[in-house]
């Protein structure tokens, strides 16, 4: 074992006895021995602020900041950065240091005002990044004070391993940031069983719907080991958005492409689209909210765009002969809707109505044919997805049995 790692250890058994004094001064050589040992300098910083060096604490703070910075873990940079912004409220060199850094690279926003920053700057140490450095979401997007703008908006927390970061059905005002750690995603389904239906790493992101829209949570979040988070509320969000504008569109860009990229990662229709040609896909779809009552599609028109229910609930309606609406089963969150006409130049076979506040994400007709009707076999693919859904129209009409849920306009 090297001394660095002796040192490392020595510091971490001190820290486990609350000897402070001693597992200051392991890191503290740590960090002489390795300067970009972003964890060692956090160590550093927490236990000054401990003993209450806290000027020292900044300036170890800082250091972790761009020692993280510099290896592209920008979300531990971000915790350093309210370490020391706790410290010094009024410290906004570093966290604009590290927009220079990530913004530059950011992709633009299509009819932003404020296009995201784009020129690079070194940090404020002379140390440049490392080549290819990686675009993170979200803040990739921020130009310099819009970004040290969120920083500051943001909160720490952490949480032991068995905690419960968020509970499904609740009301979610929030999204995070997954620093460090791990957490499960667990989910009732229709019968009644919790089942865990996935895991998150550290830098996912989870949570922002909540940005967009009030309504419950669609999951309970779970931590599978101790983990750090970054909090970004819905009240902040507003905040920020009276003074930097471009936070809400970046905010709601971010969170579109996530819906649509999901969607079409998971959706076996999708399998013959190319990875570019998911992410122009993914780009070209429009957040739009609904009203309790409006309609979306009206039965007999001709279809005008390709939709994705995001969040609340829409009723397909067949208004028979003599006016009396029947409806079909209520489409869930993640259902689409709207594709049987545009695919068969038929009418709308359905009127498709919100009974909540709902949120929908929407392709227009010319975007469909272009980007995806344009590819080999997607035509024929969804074709047959329109034809089995119209033959399912048919039965349900006709009087015979239908699972909840299997009829999709």
């Amino acid at each position: 074992m090297d001394e660095l790692q002796r040192r490392k250890d020595k510091g971490a058994r001190l820290l486990g006895l609350e000897q402070l004094e001693g597992a200051l001064a392991e890191y503290e050589h740590v960090v002489k021995l390795a300067p970009d040992d972003g964890a060692s300098h956090q160590q550093v910083a927490e236990l000054r602020e401990r003993l209450g060096r806290r000027a020292e604490a900044v300036a170890a703070y800082e250091e972790a900041a761009l020692a993280f910075a510099r290896v592209g873990q920008l979300l531990r940079a971000i915790v350093a950065c309210k370490g020391l912004l706790k410290l010094e409220p009024g410290h906004t060199r570093t966290p604009r240091s590290l927009a220079d850094l990530y913004g530059w690279q950011g992709p633009s926003l299509r009819g932003t005002a404020n296009p995201p920053h784009k020129e690079f700057a070194p940090l404020p140490d002379g140390r440049g990044p490392a080549a290819g450095m990686p675009a993170v979401p979200l803040f990739s997007q921020l130009a310099r004070e819009p970004f040290a703008a969120v920083v500051e908006a943001m909160e720490v927390r952490k949480l032991p391993l068995g905690q419960s970061v968020v509970e499904e059905g609740d009301h979610g005002a929030s999204m995070f940031a997954l620093v460090e750690g791990r957490v499960a995603v667990v989910r009732h389904l229709e019968g009644g069983e919790r089942r865990k239906v996935g895991e998150l790493n550290e830098g996912s992101f989870f949570g922002e719907l909540a940005l967009i829209s009030e309504g419950p949570r669609l999951a309970s979040v779970l931590t599978l080991a101790p983990v750090v988070l970054l909090e970004f509320t819905r009240e902040r969000l507003v905040q920020l958005e009276r003074r930097h504008p471009v936070v809400g569109q970046v905010v709601q860009s971010f969170y579109r492409e996530r819906m649509v990229e999901n969607l079409l990662r998971s959706n076996p229709v999708f399998t013959p689209l190319q990875p570019e040609q998911k992410q122009a896909v993914a780009r070209e779809f429009e957040l739009r909210e609904v009203k309790p009552g409006e309609v979306v599609l009206e039965q007999g028109q001709q279809g005008d765009a390709f939709y994705l229910l995001l969040r609340g609930r829409c009723t397909p309606y067949h208004v028979q002969g003599d006016g009396r609406e029947r409806a079909y089963p209520p489409l869930r969150e993640g259902d689409v809707f709207g594709e049987i006409s545009l695919l068969l130049g038929k009418p709308v076979t359905a009127t498709v109505r919100a009974e909540v506040p709902s949120v929908v994400l929407k392709l227009d007709r010319a975007a469909f044919e272009r980007l995806i009707l344009s590819q080999p076999g997607m035509r024929g693919a969804l074709t047959r997805v329109g034809t089995e859904r119209l033959q399912r129209t048919a039965k349900l009409l006709s009087g015979r049995e239908l699972h909840e849920g299997d009829l999709r306009v």
